[in-house]
C-alpha cells in the first residue's frame, strides 16, 4: 500500500529510463482501489476547471490500464456539453501510431495486443468514425512519470510521440494534457529529443504548465 507520505514527495531517481518506468508503474499499482478511485475523482474535478477542457468539443481520452489514473468520469460530462469523445486505437499496418475513434455506449470493443480495450478495428476503419489528431481540440494522455518542469515519461513505445510529432510544426493542433497519479512525480526527468511537449500535466494534487 502506498502511504500519504509516498504521495506527497517526488521520487528521487538516478537510474536509466526503463528502471524508472518500472518503479513508477510499481508505485501506481501499489495504490489501493480506494486511493485510485479517490485520486481519479480529484483529477476529474481539476480538469473540469481548465478553460481548454471546458471549451473542447472534439476530445480524446483513454481507458485506464496497469494502474493508470482514470479520466473516464469525464465522459458523461463531455457529452452533456455536446463534446464528441474519442479513444486511441492502435493504427493497423503502422509502426506504433494511433487512430482516434469516436466512442459511445454501443461502440464494439476488443482487446488490442497489449490487452487494453479499444474500439474494434473494423468499426474504426470507417472514416466517419475517426478523427485525425490535428483535428481534435484536446487529447488527454496517460503518463508514467512527470516532474515539476513539465517533462514527462511515457511507456516507451512511442505511440503518442509518433502520432503527435506534427505538433512541432506550424498548423492546427490539439491541446495536449498528460494525466498521472501524483505518486508518479519525479524530482527531475531526463529529456529525450523525440518527446512531444505537453501544454499541461494534471495529477490528483496539482496542475503543471511548462
Amino acid at each position: 500500500m502506498t502511504t500519504m507520505q509516498d504521495l506527497a514527495a517526488p521520487l528521487a531517481f538516478d537510474g536509466p529510463r526503463h528502471e524508472l518506468r518500472r518503479e513508477l508503474r510499481r508505485r501506481r499499482r501499489a495504490l489501493t482501489p480506494r486511493q485510485h478511485r479517490d485520486a481519479s475523482r480529484r483529477l476529474c474535478r481539476r480538469l473540469k476547471q481548465l478553460p481548454e477542457v471546458q471549451r473542447a468539443r472534439r476530445v480524446a481520452l483513454y481507458l485506464p490500464n496497469d494502474g493508470e489514473i482514470d479520466p473516464t468520469g469525464l465522459i458523461s460530462w463531455f457529452r452533456e456539453r455536446n463534446a464528441r469523445v474519442h479513444l486511441p486505437v492502435l493504427k493497423p499496418l503502422s509502426h506504433n501510431a494511433l487512430w482516434f475513434v469516436h466512442y459511445h455506449a454501443d461502440t464494439p470493443m476488443t482487446a488490442n495486443r497489449f490487452g487494453i480495450p479499444e474500439p474494434d478495428t473494423r468499426h474504426g476503419a470507417h472514416r466517419a468514425r475517426r478523427r485525425a489528431a490535428w483535428a481534435l481540440d484536446l487529447i488527454l494522455l496517460p503518463l508514467v512519470g512527470f516532474d515539476d518542469d513539465g517533462q514527462r515519461l511515457g511507456m516507451g513505445g512511442g505511440f503518442y510521440d509518433r502520432t503527435l510529432a506534427f505538433t512541432r510544426r506550424p498548423g492546427p493542433r490539439p491541446r495536449l494534457i498528460g494525466l498521472a497519479h501524483d505518486c508518479q512525480r519525479v524530482e527531475r526527468l531526463p529529456v529525450a529529443p523525440w518527446d512531444v511537449p505537453l501544454d499541461a500535466i494534471v495529477s490528483d494534487a496539482r496542475i503543471i504548465r511548462p
